[in-house]
């Protein structure tokens, strides 16, 4: 589409079409820019998009809808498989790690979506050294749906590390999750605990 009508063209009409919908009253019109802003990441570039469309995706992380929330997780790893590791560690980590002290739980819960899905488009250094402590952070988290949902990350995130990390990282902190206040909490430390051995 780019390389028939060109960038200035495609921008000067599809954008301001595009920002207005991605701001739409209606959740399901969001919904439906969000999911197709991958493909239009690709038609117009990784430098159109930071220019003109990146502040906007990092919104989306924000929206008080749960399906926004959660298509724009998996947005942000689609384009991280498309603009690669560099992009992603320069431009969603420091969003995501900004979430993590959101004085709202939900956005405290999208972080926390979010690596886990982000980390299937990062290597295993980059899970340990930019997500992983994000995640060890929030299991003291004052709620008991952010800790329980510690545990499941950790669990996701065990495959994507070294053994030596699992053991000196994850495993510690499900030890301490079994003992948590909350019974959903120590179900899910302890379910995360049975497939990390």
């Amino acid at each position: 589409v780019s390389q028939v009508i060109g960038i200035d063209l495609l921008s000067q009409s599809l954008l301001p079409a595009i920002v207005e919908l991605a701001e739409d009253r209606q959740w399901r019109v969001r919904l439906a820019i969000i999911e197709y802003t991958p493909l239009l990441a690709n038609q117009l570039g990784q430098q159109f998009f930071d220019e003109r469309l990146c502040v906007l995706c990092m919104g989306w992380l924000g929206d008080n809808v749960y399906s926004i929330r959660e298509a724009a997780t998996k947005n942000l790893r689609d384009l991280a498989e498309l603009f690669g590791l560099d992009w992603a560690v320069a431009n969603v980590v420091p969003r995501v790690m900004q979430m993590y002290a959101h004085a709202n739980y939900l956005h405290r819960m999208t972080a926390l979506s979010a690596v886990k899905l982000l980390s299937e488009a990062m290597t295993p250094e980059v899970v340990q050294q930019s997500l992983l402590p994000l995640v060890l952070r929030l299991s003291q988290d004052p709620v008991p749906n952010i800790r329980f949902n510690v545990a499941k990350t950790l669990q996701s995130l065990a495959t994507k590390v070294d053994a030596a990390t699992t053991q000196s990282q994850i495993r510690p902190c499900l030890d301490t999750l079994t003992d948590d206040s909350d019974r959903d909490v120590q179900y899910y430390a302890r379910v995360a605990l049975r497939t990390c051995s």
